[in-house]
């Protein structure tokens, strides 16, 4: 289970500025609710359009997604469009005392919607990343990869990150960073096999089946001796819950936890799933 720092918690448990501004004047929208993390940000300026003085999200994902998105709405209010401008993913995940490396691309999502919203604004469209962007969580291309292979001699995945970032976040890029590597060297790209199994759900999907067999199944039945269960998020293959009623303080709680809810959501939605109860 991810390791969130006190601050992550705080501005996911109690988000602020969550809603969506009337007649704002700027609007950012990144991600897609069918890739499971999607952001709206809206923001408003001063009268004399030079300082931000509201900022508020409307977010889908989860706790870093949601935690990262109040943290960018508090970071820019006060600041003119230059300076919220130059605020960076990592300038997020630090403002939140550090994300959990696989949870970086949270950050990056809250980075590109503040430059959707600044570009809204000012009428322009954003600029392309010249080149494939190979590292989601930095931002860093394949030209800029090549380039620091072939300049500084770099040989290793490691040599890479340490370089340029890229791989330094949630890490899925290290496959693709060690290709670059191979063909810089000419020492041929290895071959990738692809993964077998059942198709993938997305996020959205498999948390609304997770809803549907919570209500459909265990809450009723929970209920039935006093007690109650609450769904607070699903990260990644963790669903965190809270007991409620009789169960919260039932000495088989975790009978109730392992043998009951996990084994129903395993059954019914993913073999994978593991249910952890929430100590915050």
């Amino acid at each position: 289970m991810w390791e969130y720092s006190d601050k992550v918690k705080e501005h996911f448990l109690n988000p602020r500025n969550v809603g969506e501004i009337e007649n704002p004047d700027g609007i950012g929208e990144v991600g897609s609710l069918s890739c499971g993390d999607a952001l709206k940000l809206t923001f408003k300026l001063d009268e004399a359009k030079q300082k931000i003085i509201d900022a508020k999200f409307k977010t889908f994902g989860c706790a870093s997604a949601i935690a990262s998105s109040s943290a960018l709405t508090e970071m820019i209010k006060g600041l003119d469009l230059e300076e919220a401008a130059k605020i960076t993913n990592e300038d997020i995940a630090d403002y939140l005392g550090s994300l959990p490396k696989e949870k970086m691309h949270c950050s990056v999502m809250g980075r590109e919607a503040l430059e959707a919203a600044i570009a809204n604004y000012r009428g322009v469209a954003l600029p392309m990343a010249e080149g494939e962007v190979v590292c989601e969580c930095f931002g860093v291309t394949d030209l800029e990869i090549k380039r620091a292979i072939e300049e500084s001699n770099l040989r290793t995945v490691e040599e890479v990150t340490n370089f340029t970032k890229a791989g330094g976040g949630c890490g899925k890029c290290e496959e693709r960073i060690q290709e670059l590597i191979n063909e810089v060297r000419k020492t041929g790209v290895p071959k990738i096999i692809p993964m077998s199994g059942p198709k993938r759900l997305t996020n959205i999907q498999k948390i609304k089946m997770i809803e549907d067999v919570f209500e459909r199944e265990v809450r009723p039945t929970l209920k039935k001796d006093g007690g109650d269960v609450e769904l607070l998020d699903v990260d990644g293959d963790y669903v965190i819950v809270s007991l409620r009623g009789s169960c919260a303080s039932c000495s088989k709680s975790q009978t109730t936890l392992k043998e009951y809810i996990e084994k129903k959501l395993r059954e019914q939605v993913l073999d994978t799933l593991i249910v952890e109860e929430s100590k915050i």
